[in-house]
């Protein structure tokens, strides 16, 4: 090796290995050659503490302008024979072999380290190995388990290679990276620059809002420590949020929150006066125009709109369109008229077809649930071109989608495998209520479906929950769709016979799912799921032998029964003894019994509700034996349960086989013994206890400890202290729904002075009879992000109280108050500030409402879909209903009538001591197709 360095040709590179430690030395030093570079041992090599390598010199200088100025210079190393380089070895090994000619392999653990290297020796063909690897890397639609760390982005992004590369790498995959626990790590010109990215990927601004916000509360404890300009730089990266497109209850729900309040009311304020005057005229100006297109790119696969009512076919069309900011001022012109005119009900309004709609390929969800304005026909029609590849389509609780729309979406979208659509299900449920009269206008759809191959149709998912407009015609043009369907739900379709569900189903050869919850689901329907089916036995092998592997029920992994009391005791036997796969049973309010339960020998459950039962706790016990993965079990008002023997047996089972995330128990249930469940309950993330179960004040105050990472408690006739409730409040950090309803025990205004940040939902039942005002105050401030609250027995309240829970929970969805002193005195106007609101039910809170409240309330309140008031509460006596065309968004009217009672316990002075009690309900149900008028003789 001398003798050819004499010659100048080669140089000796010398590296040094000071990080190894003394175990990891192999050999004290080695050395090696340029020439044999492919078969170098590079374990050897690594684990040696000086690596001296022969190079040739004329290669070094031709690919590295390190070396060219090392060794071609003027000073005296230029012609040194060894160079020490002071650089990691395993990283200069892979730029030498690099410079050599052999292949790298880059991946996410070594780029920043060969692009450094490259960057400090020069090697310019390295560098950009380095970027097209980055490049393909971040610009390829992988999937999410290919993805990129999102330190590593970071990481390049700090390095400050390519910042371009790295923003937009986010952006595509934007809705990936927030659910990364780096993501509050990301640097705010990384996050900004992401944002503005034109190819940003969200499923909606909801998320992206929602996103800004976990980042913001991350990193506000480092802005406290930086410059005053900070807090300005969080609202910048707020305003990129296109306000006008956010959910009303959300932008409503943020108005008090400190980094978005101002933003949150001009969002709120767009809203509703594009809601008030839908003329999409305004939105032609550039900088709305921006703010008003749903962002949408080649990456989009889900579009979320739920919930916002300011949504219109223009204003969806506006975002499938080519920018109108680009166009011919001419062209531009004729195609904002066009737009204006489309939501007019003119016969010759233009047809979406005449517009240059843009095709977005990879959309395969799109959710316009709670979307009251926008035009069916013509938004299925928009779909089909702008989303090709559309499989899922959410439209729950939209009145102008029919049942007999669905025909034409699956005939003009015929990729479409999942349809929800969901109404809400009227309280006026024939199995359950005693009807006293009923009148109809206009109300079944008749609509006989076309003819359609059964081949053609990918139809799997169906969700007609509510539709209680369906009758058995209609459910028979379903049919059409039931060879491909393997997710069925009737839930509340309380218009269709038992003849015509098992006419349905016996045409489902595929189906896996059946919800029929509160319908009249029955012996006929139960005979056809359990029937021998010649054609359904090609079945796995493990299966063939079972007696009733050629049934449907056999096949089900979901059956939801709830509240269907059509079904006898032998039917119900009969199909627990087809069913064997089941993972999800919900057989409430059944006349299930032992016998029954008894004749289910599945092993697949993860989820039983057997509420409202007849069983005893020896056969829910084996139950439990057999299903070894149950993770959800509601067993409330089992009155058979309470048998010392079965209780000792199902808590010895529970105690051994469970790991459970829900329970609902009532009577039997040995609460007695929590800390001995152990592992079963600690991932527990939501309890109810009923009556006849009792957690006790040890168990009460030991439940956060055995059960970390509960989100839900609610608590029925239970003994609760301040104690108790405050060491709930403050040590379960993730609580996001309580309820305490009935409970007994010296509650003080003190449990209102613990902060609870993630509550949702609170009900108060019963609990309270003392709070005033100045406590609701202090709940407001505690309990800052409610969505639902519920208050009865509060008679201490006044009209004041309806300024401080409109004032301190404007984002709030759902409010009930029942019997709470004089709210309504003067009326309840000021609940017209909840703008969100979806859900009122004000019931003897004072006699001050007026005549036309329910027509006042959902003309200013776009999203009320149910009411529920009381006649005693009306300060005229009565209450004006709206008619179909004046419905606005409202979906269910309740109104309760109430009659005197005598008092018994004062005979002499009867006529002065008289009580209102509850006499019957008025229940008026809007659907698609007309309105529904029943009295019931229960409150509902």
């Amino acid at each position: 090796m001398d003798s050819l360095t004499e010659n100048n040709q080669f140089v000796i590179l010398e590296l040094r290995n000071s990080y190894l430690i003394e175990s990891e030395i192999n050999q004290k030093e080695i050395s090696i050659s340029t020439a044999e570079i492919s078969t170098w041992h590079l374990h050897l090599v690594l684990s040696s503490e000086i690596v001296r390598i022969q190079s040739e010199r004329n290669r070094l200088i031709q690919e590295s302008s390190y070396f060219r100025g090392l060794l071609t210079g003027n000073f005296s190393e230029s012609n040194q024979d060894c160079v020490s380089i002071e650089w990691n070895v395993e990283t200069f090994i892979d730029v030498l072999k690099h410079i050599y000619g052999c292949s790298l392999d880059i991946t996410v653990n070594n780029f920043i380290l060969l692009l450094e290297g490259a960057i400090f020796f020069g090697v310019d063909a390295l560098l950009l190995e380095c970027k097209t690897w980055l490049t393909k890397e971040t610009t390829t639609k992988w999937l999410p388990s290919m993805l990129m760390d999102l330190r590593f982005v970071i990481n390049s992004w700090n390095f400050g290679f390519d910042h371009e590369l790295c923003a937009g790498y986010l952006a595509r995959n934007f809705m990936w990276i927030i659910s990364c626990s780096s993501f509050v790590n990301i640097p705010y010109k990384l996050l900004y620059h992401c944002i503005e990215h034109p190819h940003l990927t969200v499923d909606s601004e909801k998320c992206l809002a929602e996103a800004i916000f976990v980042w913001t509360e991350s990193n506000k404890v480092r802005w406290q420590c930086s410059d005053s300009n900070t807090e300005f730089d969080c609202l910048e990266i707020l305003q990129k949020v296109h306000l006008i497109l956010l959910p009303l209850d959300f932008a409503a729900g943020k108005i008090r929150n400190s980094y978005f309040s101002k933003l949150a009311e001009e969002s709120v304020r767009a809203i509703l006066s594009m809601i008030k005057d839908p003329s999409t005229r305004q939105a032609f100006k550039d900088a709305v125009l921006r703010n008003i297109r749903i962002r949408l790119t080649k990456y989009t696969e889900r579009i979320v709109l739920s919930g916002c009512p300011q949504i219109t076919l223009a204003s969806l069309l506006l975002s499938v369109l080519p920018s109108l900011c680009n166009m011919d001022p001419l062209i531009r012109k004729k195609y904002e008229d066009a737009i204006t005119e489309l939501d007019n009900l003119h016969p010759n309004r233009p047809r979406i077809s005449s517009f240059p709609i843009l095709p977005f390929k990879a959309v395969q969800e799109v959710d316009i649930s709670k979307c009251p304005w926008l035009r069916v026909e013509a938004v299925i029609e928009c779909f089909s071109k702008s989303f090709p590849s559309l499989r899922r389509l959410n439209v729950s609780h939209c009145f102008q989608f029919a049942v007999s729309t669905l025909f034409d979406l699956v005939e003009k979208c015929p990729l479409v495998e999942e349809v929800d659509l969901t109404a809400d299900i009227s309280p006026a449920i024939p199995t359950i209520a005693s009807t006293t009269s009923s009148t109809t206008d206009t109300y079944h759809d008749t609509y006989v479906a076309p003819y359609f191959k059964k081949g053609g149709l990918l139809l799997s998912k169906l969700t007609l929950e509510g539709r209680s407009n369906i009758i058995d015609l209609g459910l028979q043009n379903i049919s059409a769709f039931a060879f491909s369907l393997s997710s069925l739900n009737l839930k509340g379709c309380t218009s269709v016979t038992d003849l015509g569900i098992s006419r349905l189903i016996s045409q489902c050869e595929n189906l896996k799912s059946l919800n029929v919850a509160d319908t009249y689901f029955g012996r006929r329907s139960v005979s056809v799921l359990i029937s021998d089916i010649p054609r359904l036995k090609d079945f796995p092998d493990a299966y063939r032998e079972h007696k009733h592997s050629s049934s449907l029920a056999f096949r089900l992994q979901e059956l939801d029964i709830e509240g269907c009391m059509s079904v006898d005791a032998t039917s119900l036997m009969q199909l627990m003894s087809s069913t064997y796969l089941l993972k999800t049973m919900n057989l409430k309010k059944t006349f299930l019994n032992d016998d029954a339960l008894n004749n289910f020998l599945g092993s697949s459950l993860k989820s039983l509700d057997v509420s409202d039962t007849m069983v005893c706790g020896v056969s829910l016990a084996q139950i439990v034996r057999r299903n070894p993965d149950l993770k959800v079990l509601k067993a409330r008002g089992c009155r058979n349960l309470c048998n010392q023997e079965g209780g000792d047996q199902l808590h010895t089972e529970l105690k051994r086989n469970c790991s459970f995330e829900e329970v609902v128990f009532g009577w039997g249930f040995p609460f007695n013994s929590m800390e001995t469940l152990g592992a079963a309950i600690k991932p527990l993330k939501a309890i109810t206890v009923g009556l006849g179960a009792s957690l006790g004040e040890y168990g009460l105050k030991l439940l956060p400890k055995l059960c970390p990472l509960l989100e839900s408690i609610v608590l029925n006739f239970q003994v609760l202290s301040d104690d108790v409730v405050i060491n709930l409040l403050e040590s379960v950090k993730c609580l996001q729904v309580l309820g305490l309803c009935y409970c007994l025990g010296d509650l003080s205004p003190v449990i209102f002075h613990c902060s609870v940040p993630n509550l949702k939902v609170l009900n108060l039942e019963r609990v309270t009879p003392w709070m005033t005002n100045e406590d609701l105050v202090n709940l407001t401030k505690n309990c800052k992000n409610l969505v639902e609250l519920s208050l009865s027995g509060c008679a201490l309240l006044d009209s004041d109280s309806q300024h401080i829970i409109s004032c301190g929970w404007p984002g709030l969805i759902s409010i009930h108050l029942e019997e709470c002193g004089g709210i309504t005195s003067n009326g309840a106007s000021s609940f017209y500030d909840c703008v969100a609101l979806e859900d009122l039910l004000l019931r003897h809170n004072g006699c001050g409402i007026q005549n036309n409240f329910i027509y006042e309330a959902s003309s200013k309140l776009p999203m009320l879909r149910k009411v529920a008031l009381d006649l005693c509460d009306a300060n005229e006596g009565y209450f004006d209903t709206p008619s179909y065309s004046q419905r606005s968004f409202l979906s269910i009217i309740k109104i309760a009538r109430c009659k005197p009672q005598r008092c018994s316990f004062d005979l002499q002075q009867s006529n002065s001591c008289r009580k209102s009690v509850h006499k019957e309900s008025i229940v008026v149900d809007f659907s698609a197709s007309g309105l529904r008028t029943t009295t019931v003789k229960e409150r509902v």
